[in-house]
Parts: structure tokens; sequence; C-alpha cells
């Protein structure tokens, strides 16, 4: 007699490599499992959740996810409960002792074992195969994993490691599948895309795997996530410029701008060289648009430290930026030092940033009015169209509202639309 197969429920928490490594795992359980993936508190048979452990207000919502989980279990809602990612990596014994309620708890180097505790086919797993979440229309390819920056702040290579490259011609294989399961757009990610192929070739090969990939026939849009500045490739900004599918877009995390802070943050630039370095990117490839976080309230930052932070976005108008409250993390070299920027400051301090960036956006925004872009739909909501420009990530970025009453706009393809009015996040355009 056939039976029906055990519901499992993935929830992935934190960033796209998290979603990534979660589209693994689903690869490797979906034939064994009636398989979902959600945030929800869904009933399942056995729940997998995926956790983030970057930051203080990250760990938070991951342990709090595990409470729900566990009292959900205690309420007969679900089975089993296994608890993995990026908080494993950083606290796997503690929670051990704290979490006996938990039936597992596996690192991302561990999926592995997870996978044959399940019995699901580890060899799809092993193969890099991947059962795809979100939007059909695209993708996260992840080319490394880790990092060997030593970035005083960062907990990231205490939860995933050393920098890790993963071949070329795996990526090209892969990228190719993705655009014959329909994929448009390629996002590619890593904690270091900068950083690729030391490893692995002996030199950074960033630029060789673009060529690679933006070759591909059928490719569309690929995006660039996490560039490193310091060491930065610079023989990648020709082909940022002149490869059609790569989007004039560059995702380039700075942290901060003054000198003493960015020498405590073991950045390893001065200021000169962020602003000299960003002078030539935006030279190399005119109309790039560049996103960009930093965080406020980092030990000893001082009013006059922040105020360099403000007169340099002011200055450079850097069009996408986020902002982060300093956590002081355990394990981190920072953590030797005083968390001495009271949370009142800190706070202050990021709603000023993140006021002078709205304005920044404003004025960008409205300098597309009466432009024609074309823009990728995401999904429709009745009579309008929800898109994005080549300078918009999903997810982080701007939206465009498209009034197309005819369902012109087909979800998942490129459209040319009019822009006719801006926000400081959003726009509204119609179809050209």
């Amino acid at each position: 007699m056939h039976t029906k197969p055990l519901k499992l429920h993935i929830t992935t928490l934190g960033c796209s490599k998290n979603l990534f490594d979660s589209e693994r795992l689903a690869a490797a359980l979906q034939e064994k499992y009636d398989l979902t993936h959600s945030t929800d508190l869904a009933s399942a048979d056995i729940v997998i959740l995926n956790t983030c452990g970057f930051i203080d207000r990250a760990k938070k919502e991951s342990v709090q996810a595990i409470f729900d989980y566990i009292e959900a279990r205690e309420k007969g809602k679900i089975q089993r409960l296994y608890v993995v990612g990026c908080l494993v990596g950083r606290d796997k014994a503690l929670l051990q002792a704290e979490l006996p309620e938990v039936d597992g708890f596996y690192t991302q180097a561990e999926f592995g074992d997870l996978i044959a505790e399940l019995k699901g086919d580890l060899r799809r797993y092993l193969l890099g195969e991947r059962k795809r979440i979100g939007y059909p229309h695209h993708a996260y390819l992840k080319i490394s994993e880790g990092c060997n920056r030593k970035c005083s702040f960062c907990a990231i290579p205490l939860m995933r490691g050393k920098h890790v490259s993963r071949p070329i011609d795996h990526l090209v294989e892969e990228a190719k599948r993705l655009i014959e399961e329909g994929v448009k757009e390629i996002s590619l990610i890593a904690q270091d895309l900068t950083y690729y192929g030391i490893d692995l070739y002996g030199k950074r090969t960033l630029a060789h795997l673009l060529e690679k990939l933006a070759a591909l026939p059928g490719i569309g849009w690929l995006r660039l996530h996490y560039a490193y500045p310091a060491g930065f490739p610079v023989e990648i900004l020709p082909i940022i410029r002149d490869a059609p599918p790569i989007c004039k877009y560059l995702d380039m995390p700075l942290q901060h701008i003054s000198d003493p802070i960015l020498h405590r943050m073991r950045r390893g630039l001065t200021r000169a060289r962020t602003e000299a370095l960003i002078e030539k990117i935006r030279a190399e490839v005119p109309g790039i648009v560049l996103r960009s976080t930093f965080i406020v309230g980092f030990p000893g930052e001082t009013e006059e430290d922040f105020m360099q932070l403000l007169e340099f976005i002011e200055r450079y108008k850097i069009e996408r930026v986020g902002a982060f409250l300093y956590s002081h993390e355990e394990g981190t070299a920072s953590y030797a030092l005083s968390d001495d920027v009271p949370s009142r400051i800190k706070k202050q301090r990021y709603h000023r940033l993140m006021a002078l960036q709205q304005q920044v956006s404003y004025e960008w925004n409205q300098r597309l009015v009466g432009q024609v872009l074309p823009v990728i739909v995401d999904e429709r909501e009745g009579d309008i169209a929800i898109a994005r420009t080549p300078f918009d990530a999903l997810e982080v970025d701007n939206l465009v509202y498209v009034k197309d009453p005819t369902q012109r706009l087909s979800v998942g393809e490129f459209h040319l639309v009019r822009m006719g009015d801006a926000t400081e996040y959003d726009l509204w355009a119609e179809p050209v």
C-alpha cells in the first residue's frame, strides 16, 4: 500500500545566500517529502529552520523562531524540528545544550549529514541541484562560500569559514540550466565577489567568469552583489560597461568613510582610496548605479566621524543605501572595543543618515521621469504590473508600478515603459 509522503516545511531567515542554501536542501528532499517553503508557522510533519546569525537583531529573530517551532511541536502541530544555518555555525554547542527539544542542529557544512538523516538524495545535493524558491524568472547564483576578510565587526567567517570559490565551469553549467528553466535575471552573490578565484586559480578571476556568463545564449540580466572595495578588480569595469546582459549596477558595502573608523573596522583602505575607486567606477561605467551599506555607532564613532559620513553621502550621492546600527558581536575583533556609542545616539544617527539618503534617492528618481527604460515584471495586482529597472535589485530597491489595464505586460518578461512620476523609493510608469 502507498502512504502519503510526510510534509516537510523549510523556513529561511536572513539573506539571499541562506535562500540559495535552502534551495539546495529542497532539491535533495523534494522527491521523498511533500515539501513547502515559507516563513509562516504552518503545520508540518517535519520543519527545517534555516537561521541567520549576522547581527543581534537577526539572532533574536532566529531564536524566537526556534521557540515558536518548539511550542508548535509541543502542541502537536509538528513532529520533528531541525535547526540549521548561520546561527548554528556560530553557537552550535550552546544551542544543543540549551534546546534539547530540537531534533538536530546542522551547520551549512553539515547539510549532507542532515540529508542523510532524512534519507534524501545526497547525490542531488553534491551535484549542486536546486529547487528554486521565489519568482520563476529570477535566481541567485552563489559563486563562493565563506570569507577571508578580517573586518573587525563581522561574524561571517566564524559562521561560514574561509573563502571557497566554485569552479567557473560549474557556475557556467548552472547558469545554463537556470536559463533553460526560464530564468531571465541572475543575481551573482557571495560574501565577497571580488575575491573570487584566488583560491582556485591563484588570481582574481571575476572578470573571466563575467565574460563567460554574459556570453551565454538566452541570458537576460546579470546583477552583481557584495563587492569588497579593498583590492577591487578594476578589470571588471569594462566588462560591466560593454556586456549588454550585465546591469549597470554594483552592490559594494562601504560600511564607513572616516579614516579612524575604517582603521578600527579593519577594512583595508582609506577615505581617499574609497573616493578614488568610486570616481574610477563612475568614469569607466557611465550611468552605473551604486548600492552600499553603512554602519552607524561603531565603537569610538564621534560626531565628527558621523558628519564625514553624511558629507560623503551628500557629495557622492550613492543611489541606493541601507544602514545598520552597530551590533556588538561576541567572537569578533571589535568585541574587545568598548561599545561606547549610546543606543539613543545610534538610532538618531541612523535616522539622520536615512533622511539624507531619502532626499538623494528622490532627486535621482525625479531625473528618471520622462525616460523610457526596460523593466522586468515581477508580479501583477489587477491593472498594475509591479516591476524593476536594471538599477533595482529584487527585495531591496525601488519598485516601478506600471498602469497596464489591457494586461499587455507579462510577468517574468522584459518590457519598455515610460516613467511618469516618482517618489523617494517608488516610480509610476506606462507601457511604451
